[in-house]
């Protein structure tokens, strides 16, 4: 109880900080209603590969691009309402509009700059080059891609350049080019470079900021900030002047940007590579930034450079970045988007064209799929090689399932459920296929699970990742399930590998090779399977704890609380219970809620009756009418004693 006591007052001096450093958000700010509404959110808010970013605010709209390197179609523009729930709208560049950009892993795109001026929508980006593609809006369709053309003044362009819009409207290319090379120019109409350079490279001519890569610029009260990322391990650095000039001694270094790290747990340790900072109405300052994720004796780093959002706090004309942390934040005042979590999309593979949310490795992969060879199937073809079809990882908890259809006549036949990093060497394999008989196979690394086939051609699998810890499973109904051998521990694709994983995050998907395969549908995060409570990605008022050596998510006041577990898919049927596994050390009840606490939907108050010992037990009940994928809510009643613990959530079809 002390441990959850102290959990609670770190929480409430943290929201204190924030609510005194951003006064205008905070004057109607009730810190007692975040336990029974969504005010609040945790980082990231982009989770799982999202290197690079970079921020534009237009309107009451927010759009995010960034590097893409291999992974194609290239650079997906998420946009987003409040800051903190994204959607991919667009793709800039197909494989087929993007055939000298090469898919090697490490390549591809890097930078995806998305800004705005001139009265269009633009996107500048490295590959082999500058380039940009514009377009009238951020869903597109943006142009066939035009080359920035240099000059001996100028010199290479370099990578990971951004835009700064002066406040006259005057566009400027933040170029940056190995080490040494930090530069500004103007961009003209035609969104080519023009005017004289305005040579800052003596920002890091002793290497001050180890590459100083990724500059972003804005501008506030006169003074031009200048933020110069360390490198692909962490450092970010901030410098002003007040006026746009290549005079060092017109410039002041301010230091780091982010503030100091208290919070001993935070994972995310070292963010940089920040978008330009953007103020919004109420005047509050926001930027994203990324991080690789690691604990002691934990690493994550294979997931990618995750992006997190920070408010920018001034100290006078000074900025500084919050301090990462692991507890909620004091959301923007932003209206509700209506837009979910960042979570693994379910697909059902019912529309002609494919999803957004999709990419592929290789560019050879983006031509070998077919959503109209058999309706509501997606059809894999490889050639002599395996082919696939991924989506960003984004949890540490979820089950991944889908049916697929594979006739494995002879060893060379796979299909199935596909995990990998950027260069595919490291890969998670669950799949249909023959070794002397149709098998069902479990692999990765040396570990191998072998099973019969005993269902025939038309198989379901199952995939479970609880933490580093993978489970299999096949079916030939989707309810009845064989488990596939003894789990398999994924420490190593989980893990930073070399060359940092390609430069990019896991990937979770399916693949076929030696012949085509048919998939009928692919769901990342089964709510009919059981969902750990501990998987949440938001919460508030709640602790994580382990009871009876399982780890369970506890409240810890009598206000209340709440945790959302994002992405759930419940199916096309609706499911006709819920069932939790939970303790209590008194009556209770809790709520589960879809999408919202307040403008979602309320579909189950569960009561839950206490016991002598403190048992785990099951609790059911109706649910009312709901399909397809949500973020699910848990919300504990104001004046339930601390220490109810919820283990796991299951909807359950009869």
């Amino acid at each position: 109880m002390k441990y959850l006591q102290l959990r609670l007052s770190l929480t409430m001096l943290l929201l204190t900080g924030l609510i005194s450093a951003r006064a205008q958000q905070s004057n109607s700010a009730d810190s007692s209603s975040f336990y029974q509404s969504v005010g609040t959110y945790v980082n990231p808010v982009l989770p799982g590969d999202h290197p690079d970013p970079t921020l534009l605010k237009v309107g009451d709209d927010f759009y995010h691009c960034g590097s893409s390197f291999h992974f194609n179609p290239y650079m997906p523009v998420y946009h987003s309402k409040d800051l903190v729930h994204w959607e991919i709208i667009s793709r800039v560049l197909t494989s087929a509009k993007g055939k000298w950009v090469s898919d090697r892993p490490s390549s591809g795109t890097w930078q995806g700059a998305i800004t705005y001026f001139y009265g269009s929508y633009w996107i500048y980006f490295s590959a082999g080059g500058q380039w940009f593609s514009k377009a009238s809006s951020p869903k597109g369709p943006w142009s066939t891609p035009v080359q920035v053309k240099t000059n001996p003044e100028t010199g290479n362009l370099g990578y990971d350049n951004s835009i700064f819009v002066d406040d006259d409207g005057k566009p400027y290319m933040v170029i940056k080019n190995g080490q040494k090379v930090n530069r500004l120019q103007a961009l003209g109409r035609d969104g080519q470079l023009a005017d004289a350079v305005i040579n800052l490279d003596w920002i890091n001519a002793k290497l001050q900021y180890s590459w100083a890569e990724g500059p972003v610029m804005c501008k506030r009260n006169g003074y031009y900030y200048y933020f110069p990322a360390g490198d692909v391990s962490g450092g970010q650095y901030v410098l002003r002047a007040s006026a746009l000039t290549a005079d060092s001694t017109k410039w002041e270094r301010l230091g780091s940007f982010f503030k100091p790290i208290s919070d001993p747990n935070v994972g995310f340790r070292r963010p940089n590579h920040i978008s330009a900072p953007i103020k919004l109405a109420d005047g509050t300052w926001w930027t994203i930034g990324q991080s690789y994720e690691k604990y002691d004796g934990n690493d994550w780093s294979g997931l990618g450079r995750q992006t997190a959002l920070y408010p920018v706090i001034w100290e006078g004309d000074r900025p500084w970045g919050m301090a990462p942390t692991t507890q909620p934040i004091v959301k923007p005042a932003l209206p509700q988007s209506g837009i979910p979590w960042r979570s693994v999309k379910t697909d059902y593979f019912q529309k002609d064209s494919l999803g957004l949310w999709w990419h592929f490795l290789t560019k050879a992969a983006s031509s070998q799929y077919s959503l109209t060879a058999r309706k509501g199937w997606i059809r894999l073809t490889p050639d002599t090689t395996r082919t696939h079809i991924m989506q960003k990882e984004t949890d540490h908890v979820y089950t991944v399932v889908t049916k697929v259809d594979l006739d494995a006549v002879n060893e060379a036949a796979k299909a199935g459920i596909y995990l990998t990093n950027g260069n595919q060497k490291e890969i998670v394999r669950l799949f249909t296929g023959n070794e002397d008989g149709k098998k069902i196979i479990f692999q990765f690394d040396t570990a191998k699970r072998t099973v019969s086939n005993t269902v025939g051609n038309t198989v379901w699998l199952k995939l479970v990742r609880n933490q580093h810890i993978l489970t299999a499973y096949y079916s030939g109904d989707g309810k009845l399930w064989t488990l596939v051998g003894a789990p398999i521990g994924a420490e190593n694709l989980d893990k930073a590998q070399p060359n940092f994983n390609s430069w990019v995050g896991t990937s979770v998907g399916l693949f076929a090779e030696g012949k085509p395969a048919d998939f009928n549908f692919f769901i990342c995060k089964d709510g009919k399977s059981v969902l750990p409570a501990s998987g949440y990605s938001n919460y508030f008022g709640v602790t994580t704890i382990n009871k009876d050596a399982v780890k369970a998510v506890s409240n810890t006041t009598g206000k209340g609380g709440w945790f959302m577990i994002s992405g759930v898919e419940l199916g096309t049927q609706t499911p006709s219970l819920i069932d939790l596994i939970a303790s209590t050390p008194t009556n209770t009840k809790v709520e589960i809620w879809l999408d919202d606490l307040e403008n979602g939907k309320l579909i189950a108050t569960i009561p839950l009756t206490a016991n002598a010992a403190h048992k785990w037990q099951h609790f059911s009940q109706s649910i009312k009418g709901s399909t397809g994928q949500h973020d699910i809510f848990v919300r504990f009643p104001k004046g339930a004693a601390p220490g109810v613990c919820i283990q796991s959530i299951q909807f359950i079809s009869k």
